[in-house]
């Protein structure tokens, strides 16, 4: 049990990467804090996390909101007494050519992918120093982060000022005791993915040709990249991004043929 007796809060954990992440906290002895702008799905995560003999308790929260994320650690302190491993994993992500790309668009992957990121982060820490806590902070990013598909401007630039954000937040943070790191996944297969594979069906051979390992990550294979980060096994890591991509950014960097 690698997370026995902490609290941690997970955003953007009703379904897909947050809920895998929810569920193997939960399963490894921590008291999970499961935050979503869906309750309906966010109450199933809790659910199966119960049904497995766990705690957990849901909060709705929109991460675009720096009231509703205060509020957020602090019901997950008023509920369980302490604050010791929070993800930021929220996210959406609009797929839109740069010359067709509109303000409220660009608007609003940023307020969610980066600010919300940035709210999550900083009401976290604020708290965790407060009470001398050696948090941990674990940032949701994306190989978008250092490659170019096209159409995702926005989210593209999102992930990018993730990563950043992530080495500002270590270096500064460093002197608490508080440790951030990111994960950067390459494609998974989470519903909605499985979804797009219908109406697309050369989809899969895209991400099998541009994926080493042939295939997308199951969450869970994400989530236990999170668990690392989360616990003392990665102690001399913080300001990283890891990349749990099935070899995609080593592939994007090979030389061709002469």
């Amino acid at each position: 049990m690698r997370l026995q007796g902490k609290v941690a809060v997970i955003t953007g954990a009703a379904r897909g990467i947050g809920a895998a992440i929810a569920e193997r906290f939960a399963a490894e002895g921590a008291k999970v804090v499961a935050a979503d702008m869906d309750p309906l799905a966010g109450d199933e995560t809790v659910g199966r996390i119960r049904a497995a003999g766990n705690e957990a308790r849901f909060v709705g929260c929109d991460v675009t909101s720096r009231q509703q994320v205060a509020a957020l650690m602090d019901r997950a302190i008023e509920a369980y007494g302490s604050l010791d491993v929070v993800v930021a994993n929220a996210g959406i992500i609009h797929n839109t050519p740069f010359l067709e790309l509109d303000d409220a668009t660009f608007d609003r992957v940023i307020a969610v992918n980066l600010k919300g990121v940035f709210y999550t982060g900083q009401e976290a820490a604020r708290r965790m120093v407060d009470r001398g806590i050696k948090g941990i902070i674990v940032n949701t990013a994306s190989v978008n982060a250092v490659i170019v598909p096209l159409g995702l401007a926005a989210y593209n630039a999102s992930k990018g000022g993730v990563n950043q954000l992530t080495k500002t937040m270590a270096v500064e943070l460093a002197r608490h005791g508080i440790r951030v790191n990111a994960i950067g996944p390459g494609s998974v297969a989470t519903d909605l993915f499985r979804s797009a594979m219908l109406t697309d069906p050369e989809a899969m051979d895209r991400v099998r040709s541009r994926t080493p390992l042939g295939r997308p990550a199951e969450p869970s294979e994400i989530a236990g990249a999170a668990l690392f980060l989360a616990t003392d096994d990665s102690a001399y890591f913080t300001g990283q991004t890891i990349y749990p991509d099935g070899g995609r950014l080593a592939l994007s960097q090979v030389m061709p043929k002469e």
